[in-house]
């Protein structure tokens, strides 16, 4: 009894000191302009097992649900900012630029797999690590830098959705190959199984928005919250049973509730949610980085990040091209987008499990780590970039000319 009490207060502390090293470290950041989510990975490091000083968190697994709370609220509240109209008014535009992002970063992930030497398996692993945007990041990027509205967001958020889509099928493609399996008909039928559920989520989406409108419908806020809360981690768990990544299975529920009538109450009630647990997992990501494994990869990290800046930046001159946008809006989609994640860490765990070549897990590590503190301090400084892609040549819109930042 007393070993099971002393668990819980590690527990407890462990959490307790996540949270709060966290806040301090984002206020030392915010003084001098830093954003939060480089912080808050850094304070995952500093505090994990794999350096010296304080150890706060032995395993990282302890805040592993807490951690995938976090990832599922901020795709839960991407979701409701995704609105159904935007989603019918640009459904070949959006097709069209996530189609474009996707051929240009995972194209050239697949040929950096292969120029690597690596092997084959692990160069059609790092086609994916390259070439999926972090919606986690995406989604805290646009709202630290407070973007959720401006016009180039829609495709941002739409570029995200089509790689969900795609990550979806690729992940059921790739299982059977790191597996050993030589199943064509097994892969089919899983990604057909991916494919399928995405589509009933989308059909519940489009036609199902009155039903669910009353079913959540209700003047209390803590019952709302509740029901919420339960629904997007239900569809999330469901989600992973089909194979789709449980993040869009949250989105999914988000983007149905956020057409009713309770969506602007609950995409107010779901804020301080989403900051708190949203700290939470990119804490998580930090404690699972151990800095010396990076030295020996440092030349390939720093090739694989200027492919995919370069990449980013064609594809978000292409965006900006289907859509009309001028050069701040091109700079915005090309540096929002510019992040890699939690995707690149499940693929780090599968390339493991699958007894890959060893290199693949620190440089997915130092890869993600190096984009993730890249990306923000990038999106915050746009206006800069701004003044060099050729792709601003459409209409310039008055929400294109954004201030910079302080």
């Amino acid at each position: 009894m007393k070993d099971r009490l002393i668990g819980h207060a590690d527990t407890l502390i462990a959490m307790g000191g996540a949270f709060l090293a966290a806040a301090v470290l984002a206020r030392l950041g915010g003084r001098i302009g830093l954003p939060t989510i480089p912080l808050f990975i850094l304070a995952g490091i500093l505090l994990g097992p794999h350096t010296p000083g304080v150890v706060l968190v032995e395993d990282p697994h302890e805040l592993e649900m807490l951690s995938a709370l976090g990832l599922v609220l901020l795709l839960f509240y991407l979701g409701l900012e995704f609105h159904l109209d935007d989603l019918k008014k640009g459904g070949r535009k959006m097709a069209l630029a996530g189609g474009t992002y996707l051929a240009l970063n995972v194209g050239a992930g697949l040929g950096f797999g292969f120029a690597l030497g690596w092997g084959t398996s692990e160069a059609l692993v790092l086609a994916g690590v390259l070439g999926i945007s972090s919606s986690a990041i995406v989604t805290k990027v646009l709202v630290d830098l407070g973007r959720i509205g401006n016009p180039e967001t829609r495709p941002i958020l739409g570029i995200i959705v089509v790689e969900d889509v795609f990550l979806a099928l690729y992940l059921a493609a790739l299982q059977p190959i790191l597996s050993g399996a030589d199943s064509l008909a097994a892969a089919v039928v899983d990604g057909g199984k991916a494919f399928g559920f995405l589509l009933l989520l989308a059909v519940v989406a489009r036609f199902g928005t009155r039903v669910v409108g009353r079913l959540f419908h209700t003047k209390d806020d803590e019952l709302l919250v509740i029901s919420f809360l339960g629904a997007a981690v239900f569809v999330a768990g469901v989600s992973e049973w089909f194979g789709v990544a449980d993040a869009i299975g949250a989105f999914m529920v988000g983007l149905m509730l956020g057409s009713t009538a309770s969506g602007e109450r609950i995409l107010k009630l779901v804020h301080p949610l989403r900051d708190a647990f949203g700290a939470i997992f990119f804490f998580a990501f930090g404690l699972s980085i151990d800095p010396g494994d990076l030295p020996s990869v440092v030349w390939p990290v720093l090739a694989a990040v200027a492919v995919t800046v370069a990449m980013n930046v064609f594809a978000g001159i292409a965006a900006a091209r289907v859509y009309g946008f001028g050069p701040q809006a091109t700079a915005n989609i090309s540096t929002t987008l510019l992040a890699r994640g939690e995707f690149a860490l499940i693929l780090a765990t599968m390339a493991a499990g699958a007894g890959l070549d060893e290199r693949l897990s620190p440089f997915i590590a130092g890869y993600v780590l190096l984009l993730a503190v890249l990306s923000p301090l990038a999106a915050g400084r746009s206006h800069r970039l701004a003044r060099i892609p050729p792709g601003g040549r459409g209409r310039e819109r008055d929400t294109d000319r954004e201030a910079a930042p302080v």
